[in-house]
């Protein structure tokens, strides 16, 4: 019985009348249904044939689908990244102030030296790269 019931739910393509065609296009550009809602509602089998339907006989362009991307940042000015990089600056030397002074208080709290004091050889090393 159940099965019967199913069946009698299938439509084929040719039993859908321009009438009734029309009348599911009209719902989807309404905003009613979506297509794919209105294939469900209607018991309409293929999956894009509401979409051809769209296509033919609707009054939209359903012609391309619609495609949800992220749109490629556009170059920027020198100016605007000069801006961005000296804003990136500052946060970093701020950030270098915040841990210095972090560092200076557990020294003074705990009283060990945190800093790692550097050998003679690093300074020599560091004094050539500064010249």
């Amino acid at each position: 019985m159940e099965q019967e019931e199913q069946q009698a739910k299938r439509r084929s393509q040719r039993d859908y009348t321009l009438g009734f065609k029309l009348a599911v296009v009209d719902e989807v550009e309404k905003g009613e249904l979506t297509y794919k809602r209105a294939q469900i509602k209607y018991g309409i089998q293929g999956r894009s044939t509401v979409l051809v339907w769209l296509r033919k006989l609707g009054t939209l362009d359903w012609s391309k689908p619609k495609v949800h991307f992220v749109s490629t940042p556009k170059q920027k000015t020198p100016d605007q990244r000069i801006k961005e990089l000296e804003a990136a600056l500052q946060q970093e030397r701020d950030k270098n102030l915040l841990l210095n002074t972090i560092v200076a208080i557990a020294e003074k709290q705990y009283g060990i030296n945190i800093r790692k004091k550097s050998s003679p050889r690093q300074q020599s090393n560091s004094s050539k790269q500064e010249n």
